[in-house]
């Protein structure tokens, strides 16, 4: 009996470590793929990828297919989280605007979230919580606050930053509400399917759709179409029908400090005092969050 609560309540216990863990990695990829395929170029190649390999997939487990309005649901889903948020996040790097000052923006996430889960979830947030989320986003500035400044924080690329952190924010909030019970493998086919279609038009309409198919290109490609789109994502989709919005959302707040820690491991940036200290703290943030709530 104690063995089959153990399996049950490990992949739940262990999914967030993994997820966060994962999901940080994206800043590098992008920061690896971005000299080679302009940002919706890049995406697009990366949605249809994907998308190729899911629908292959579905053939082989013939998913659960959803209704036409579930699917249009998954579909707007898609739009926001993969189009919206890596669009945005892409668009911003490609600008100019530096990853730390990025990561920063889309950080903010789980205080957004917190703002609206009232209206639109009926979960209640409390003040140790909220303590954990301004806990957390004093982490997250403390670990970037080496390396921003005001111009990297209003340059007009940032922008495309804001516009990921809505769409990160409205697409998580609207998937938990709408989509958390979803058949995986047909949601995710659909989600990315849709995105693919947002990314190729913004691509067409604005981009030159060059690719430099490089060693280092096909690399960034590959651990964001398996790691990224196919691994964290599901990952994510199994945290929303597992946890409360709160909890999830709380864990976007290690993912800033840990794309520091990528930088310094990979890219040989500096990781200062501060920089630890804002790990510890919103290592707290998250705690704070995660303790006051039971799983759903």
């Amino acid at each position: 009996m104690r063995s089959e609560s153990l399996r049950h309540h490990l992949p739940v216990a262990a999914a967030p470590v993994l997820f966060t863990l994962l999901w940080s990695t994206g800043f590098v990829g992008a920061k690896y793929g971005l000299p080679y395929a302009e940002p919706f170029t890049f995406l697009a190649w990366r949605m249809l990828i994907v998308s190729a390999l899911l629908g292959a997939a579905a053939l082989v487990s013939r998913p659960q297919w959803p209704r036409a309005l579930d699917g249009a649901r998954m579909a707007l889903c898609g739009v926001l989280i993969h189009g919206g948020y890596l669009g945005g996040v892409f668009a911003a790097i490609a600008e100019g605007v530096n990853i730390a000052a990025v990561a920063v923006i889309v950080g903010a996430q789980p205080i957004v979230t917190a703002c609206i889960i009232g209206a639109m979830l009926g979960e209640k947030v409390g003040a140790r919580q909220w303590f954990g989320f301004a806990l957390g986003f004093a982490g997250v500035w403390l670990v970037l606050a080496e390396k921003m400044n005001a111009a990297a924080i209003i340059a007009p690329g940032a922008l495309f930053a804001f516009a990921a952190l809505a769409s990160i924010t409205i697409g998580t909030v609207y998937q938990k509400r709408h989509c958390a019970q979803m058949d995986l493998r047909a949601g995710l086919l659909i989600q990315y399917a849709a995105a693919f279609v947002v990314m190729f038009a913004a691509a067409m309409m604005t981009e030159t759709g060059k690719v430099l198919w490089t060693r280092e290109f096909v690399f960034a490609m590959a651990w964001l179409v398996i790691v990224l789109s196919l691994g964290s994502v599901a990952l994510l989709g199994f945290l929303l029908r597992k946890r409360a919005m709160a909890k999830t959302a709380s864990l976007f707040y290690l993912v800033p400090a840990l794309a520091a820690l990528w930088g310094f491991l990979f890219f040989n940036e500096n990781l200062g005092a501060s920089a630890v200290a804002g790990v510890a703290f919103a290592s707290a943030g998250v705690f704070l969050v995660n303790a006051g709530q039971q799983t759903k």
